[in-house]
């Protein structure tokens, strides 16, 4: 997949200039003819920022580790070939070739995100460029965090030297998140200074914020939330930590306008999920996720299935003929263009969110709650936040409904008219508030699981709420598959196939259904 905007690639694919024969050179005019000026061996750090934000969006969060995570927190289905596997666990979570390419991936973003610091920071070739220095540390942290959240303990503080240590010990989740944390705060006081040595901002190269600072930063305090909820089990003063939630929620994004929204593809950029989907027709619709909705009557359970004749869903209720082309979770069967799928599948030009204004909305109605805050205090918050949602997700819908790729095989047929905020409100009062007054906590949990459901990449970080739920003692979140529980993804078989110390821990691949990750109650 080529993304237009990743200036990097582009010129790592720029063509090989031609040979030319010549009777006599001097040394120099060789050493001229061997460069080809379009593979530079040294690029400003503005350049390699584009390709870190593509990479992190399209191979990190809304990548293989997505598609298989969303039929481990039961969003999809898996009912093909790895993803049938990986659903009935015959191999593929634990297997070192399942996450590989993520594995190579992540550490090749970190490493090329570290470039960017490196060069900005005092002494680097760009020393004085501030900004882009934040900037490459809140992507240093983002990817890390990645890392260390899918894999556990993994090789960090020797990874990155080529000449180094080519067999680099572990690092401990605990220190790593130490400095992810630290990153995200150096970044908070480096981006105000601005971008002051001469080759100039990194506005054209950031497809996130396209050179807004103050986003950055709101980006930054988001993250400090997301990760200080995480670490919720292993903090000692959990008061003062959901405390901290709160506030840098209130620091982050204003509104979903603001919010870290990968959204640059198009008919020849595609979305992860519906890349996946429409090369490989992997994965259906989730009878988990639909009794969910049906539950709550829902109004997105109308919306967000398709049957196979790629008509809209629109009476996702027990009893009606749709509901029983939902996949059973774990005891479906091992077919294609039989079960109903997600209408997300087809959102070709959905965005991938690497953080969402609802994701933070729902940390702070959690915060909050845990805090022991009246109802009526946390109401707004939840309303905002399943209203953020619910809009986010008719987004994807529509994507769905204009995808140029499926509508020059025919499109989807629509069946039932998008969500308003009348609509909006009237579920909210008829059907969440009941249920949130009667168990505060577990609505809003459900209410964030439903949200994580789409097209944006979000079932991987409803995968690490799901585990730290679960590290908490609390099983909030009702899974329907009878097979174990991945608590942790494989090493990649490209590090334990050449690195002792990632064998010794990767074994045979079996902990990842015992052993929690450290912010979960583990040790590694």
């Amino acid at each position: 997949m080529k993304f237009k905007y990743s200036i990097v690639k582009l010129l790592a694919l720029g063509l090989i200039a031609t040979p030319i024969a010549l009777s006599s050179c001097s040394e120099d005019r060789m050493d001229e003819i061997n460069k080809n000026p379009n593979n530079p061996t040294d690029v400003e750090a503005k350049f390699i920022l584009a390709d870190v934000i593509t990479e992190t969006a399209v191979r990190g969060v809304g990548g293989d580790l997505n598609t298989y995570l969303s039929t481990y927190v039961e969003h999809e289905v898996g009912t093909h070939n790895q993803l049938w596997n990986a659903e009935h666990r015959e191999g593929e979570p634990q297997s070192a070739t399942t996450f590989n390419n993520s594995w190579n991936s992540i550490y090749n973003v970190v490493k090329n995100a570290r470039i960017i610091v490196a060069k900005c920071s005092d002494g680097g070739s760009q020393a004085g460029n501030y900004s882009t220095l934040g900037v490459g540390q809140i992507l240093v942290a983002y990817n890390t965090a990645l890392l260390t959240d899918m894999f556990g303990d993994v090789p960090f503080s020797e990874a990155f030297n080529p000449f180094g240590n080519k067999t680099p010990n572990l690092d401990k989740q605990e220190v790593i998140y130490t400095q992810i944390i630290e990153l995200l705060d150096a970044a908070i006081e480096n981006i105000p200074k601005g971008d002051t040595h001469v080759t100039g901002g990194y506005a054209t190269h950031d497809l996130l914020f396209s050179g807004n600072n103050a986003k950055w930063i709101k980006f930054a305090y988001g993250l400090k939330a997301r990760y200080t909820m995480r670490l919720l089990k292993v903090t000692a003063n959990k008061t003062k930590a959901l405390e901290d939630v709160v506030a840098f929620v209130d620091k982050s994004f204003a509104g979903a306008s603001e919010e870290a929204a990968f959204n640059v593809y198009d008919a020849q950029n595609l979305n992860p999920l519906f890349d996946f989907q429409w090369s490989r027709d992997g994965l259906a619709a989730s009878k988990s996720i639909a009794d969910k909705m049906i539950e709550r009557n829902d109004p997105r359970r109308n919306r967000n299935f398709t049957d196979a004749d790629w008509t809209q869903i629109d009476d996702m209720n027990v009893g009606a003929a749709s509901y029983d082309a939902l996949a059973p979770n774990g005891e479906n069967d091992q077919i294609q263009y039989s079960y109903l799928t997600s209408t997300f599948v087809y959102s070709q030009t959905a965005s991938t969110q690497l953080l969402s204004y609802h994701e933070l909305q729902f940390l702070k109605a959690e915060a909050m709650q845990r805090l022991g805050r009246s109802t009526a205090q946390i109401e707004p918050v939840l309303k905002a936040a399943i209203a953020a949602a619910i809009v986010n997700s008719e987004k994807s819908v529509k994507a769905a409904f204009d995808a140029p790729t499926v509508n020059a095989n025919g499109g989807l047929t629509e069946t039932s008219a998008a969500i308003a905020q009348t609509d909006i409100d009237a579920y909210f009062a008829d059907e969440v508030k009941p249920l949130f007054q009667a168990n505060p906590l577990k609505e809003i949990v459900i209410q964030k699981y439903l949200a994580f459901f789409g097209a944006s990449g979000e079932s991987t970080e409803m995968y690490n709420d799901i585990r730290r739920w679960k590290g908490l003692g609390e099983n909030l979140v009702e899974l329907k598959n009878p097979n174990k529980f991945p608590l942790r993804l494989p090493y990649g078989n490209s590090e334990t196939t050449t690195n002792p110390n990632v064998e010794a821990a990767y074994g045979n691949g079996t902990y990842v259904y015992s052993e929690n990750v450290w912010w979960a109650g583990g040790t590694r």
